[in-house]
């Protein structure tokens, strides 16, 4: 599973995590995330702006 993060405050989204809170349940894979996600810690990111980080 893949790790992607927000340039904008370091806020990693980590697949085998997901993000519950946001009601994306662990598993969710980054291309499963809608395009209008955004970063949920500075909501100032929107998911194009972020990066995958290496394996």
């Amino acid at each position: 599973m893949s790790q992607y993060q927000c340039p904008e405050c370091g806020y990693r989204y980590d697949e085998s995590h997901g993000e519950p809170h946001e009601g994306y349940a662990p598993g969710t894979t980054w291309e499963e995330l809608p395009d209008t996600f955004t970063c949920p810690d500075c909501a100032v990111r929107v998911k194009a702006d972020f990066s995958k980080l290496e394996d």
